[in-house]
C-alpha cells in the first residue's frame, strides 16, 4: 500500500494512466455524497470544500436529504438522496454513474434505513470506484452498525479515515482490510494571520470556542473555568460561537445553552462570557478564529478521532486548550497546545491561565501550529484526495475494467 500523502510521489514516478473512456490522464470527473449547503452541519461543510480543494474539471453532488426539494441547492448539485425514499437511492445511483468516481462520506445520521445502512445499497449500486470518507469511527458499535461500516470498506475501492487515532480504531474494531486504508487528514482553510491578536497589552485576550452547541460540547466546564480567572488583568472574554445542533433542538429545544446562560448568570462573569447564536458564513468564523489568543475545546468525549474545530484551530496558528480526547492527544503532541482531564473545571483553568500569563509560552504553541498549518490547508488535503482518486482509477484501468 502506498500511503496517503506518498500517493503524489509514486505517481510522478510511474507512467501515466490510460485514457478511461475519453477522460484524459488526471482529467477525470467525480460525484460527491454527502449533506451540503446551506444544510448547516459539518459534514456538509466538508463535503462542499473537499469538492473545491479537488478542483477537478468537472464534478456533482447527490445531496443527502431528510424530504425532497427541501432545499434550495446550488446547480452542482445533480441529485437527491431523500432519507427512506427507494426512489431517490435508485436515481442518486444513476446521476453518479455519469462520474468517473464516487467519493461517499460516511456518517451514520445522514442516510436512510436502520443506523443509515443505505448507503449500503447505494454503494452497492455503483459501477464506478468509490472512495469512502468515514467521518464517525465508534469505539463500541452495535453488530448492525459494525456489519454497514465492513461492508462499505469492502465495496469501496479507497477508505478514508482522517487520523491515525481513527485508523487505529478502525482496524481494531472492524474487519476491515490494510490495504484499502488511508489516513488523509481532515482540511481547514490555511488562516495564519501575520500578526498574533495578542499583540497590545491593553487588550482583553480572547478565548474561543465555537461549532455546533450541545451537551457533548462541555462548555460548562469552560465557563466554570474562565470563573476561576476574574483576577488576571486584564480579565480574559470567553466567546462561545455556533447556534444548537438542529438534532439538539429537535429533541431538546434550547434546554443547553439556557442552562448555559443561567450559569453565566449565577456566577456572575456576565463580562467575562459571550455568545453569539447566529448561523455565520465561513470568512465570519475565519474572522474570528484571527482574533483569538487561546482556542478551548473543553469537549465531554473521550473517543472523538476527529475534530474540524480542531483542525481549523491548529490551520489558523492558534494555541489550543484541549480535553484528551484522541484525535486532541494525537494534534497537540508536538506543543501546539496544552491536553486537560475531561470535566476539570480547575485543570482547564490552569492550562487557560499559563497560555495567557506566559507570552513566550504562548508563542512557542503559536508557532508549532503554524508550522501544521500547511499540512492541513484544503488546497495540499485535496491535492492528495485528488492522487488518490487517480491512483484508484489508474488501478482499474490496470485490472482490464
Amino acid at each position: 500500500m502506498v500511503p496517503a500523502l506518498e500517493v503524489s510521489k509514486a505517481l510522478s514516478r510511474r507512467a501515466p494512466v490510460p485514457e478511461r473512456e475519453g477522460v484524459a490522464p488526471r482529467l477525470f470527473s467525480a460525484g460527491f455524497v454527502g449533506t451540503y449547503p446551506p444544510t448547516r452541519c459539518g459534514i456538509a461543510t466538508f463535503t462542499a470544500s473537499l469538492r473545491r480543494a479537488m478542483a477537478l474539471p468537472r464534478s456533482g453532488v447527490v445531496a443527502c436529504v431528510d424530504e425532497p426539494g427541501a432545499v434550495r441547492f446550488g446547480p452542482e448539485v445533480v441529485a437527491e438522496l431523500v432519507r427512506g425514499s427507494a426512489a431517490s437511492l435508485e436515481s442518486a445511483a444513476a446521476a453518479l454513474e455519469s462520474f468517473d468516481v464516487a467519493v461517499v462520506q460516511h456518517e451514520f445520521g445522514i442516510y436512510g434505513g436502520e443506523d443509515g445502512a443505505d448507503v449500503v445499497e447505494l454503494v452497492g449500486e455503483l459501477g464506478v470506484p468509490v472512495v469512502v470518507v468515514l467521518h464517525t469511527m465508534l469505539r463500541s458499535p452495535s453488530p448492525h452498525q459494525r456489519e454497514i461500516v465492513e461492508e462499505l470498506a469492502s465495496a469501496a475501492e479507497r477508505v478514508i479515515v482522517q487520523s491515525a487515532a481513527a485508523r487505529s480504531r478502525l482496524l481494531e474494531t472492524y474487519d476491515v482490510a490494510l490495504s484499502r486504508v488511508h489516513v488523509i487528514p481532515h482540511g481547514a482553510p490555511f488562516n495564519v494571520s501575520a500578526q498574533h491578536a495578542g499583540n497590545g497589552s491593553a487588550r482583553r485576550p480572547v478565548v474561543l470556542t465555537w461549532g455546533l452547541l450541545g451537551p457533548g460540547k462541555g462548555i460548562e466546564f469552560g465557563i466554570e473555568a474562565v470563573s476561576r480567572l476574574r483576577d488576571l488583568d486584564p480579565p480574559p472574554r470567553y466567546v462561545v460561537h455556533g447556534h444548537t445542533h438542529p438534532r439538539v433542538v429537535e429533541n431538546d429545544g434550547e434546554a443547553y445553552r439556557e442552562s448555559l446562560l443561567e450559569q453565566v448568570r449565577v456566577l456572575g462573569i456576565g463580562a467575562l462570557v459571550e455568545f453569539d447564536a447566529e448561523y455565520v458564513d465561513t470568512e465570519s468564523v475565519l474572522a474570528w478564529i484571527r482574533e483569538s489568543d487561546v482556542v478551548l475545546l473543553p469537549y465531554r468525549s473521550r473517543d472523538q478521532v476527529v475534530s474540524g474545530v480542531l483542525v481549523e484551530a491548529i490551520a489558523s496558528g492558534k494555541p489550543v486548550v484541549a480535553t484528551r480526547f484522541p484525535h486532541a492527544v494525537e494534534m497537540l503532541r508536538g506543543g501546539s497546545g496544552i491536553l486537560v482531564p475531561h470535566d476539570d473545571p480547575a485543570a482547564i483553568a490552569s492550562a487557560l491561565r499559563m497560555l495567557l500569563s506566559d507570552p513566550e509560552l504562548a508563542a512557542r504553541a503559536a508557532a508549532v501550529a503554524r508550522a501544521q498549518a500547511p499540512t492541513l490547508a484544503w488546497e495540499q488535503v485535496g491535492r492528495v484526495y485528488r492522487e488518490l482518486a487517480h491512483c484508484t482509477l489508474r488501478t482499474r484501468v490496470e485490472q482490464g475494467h
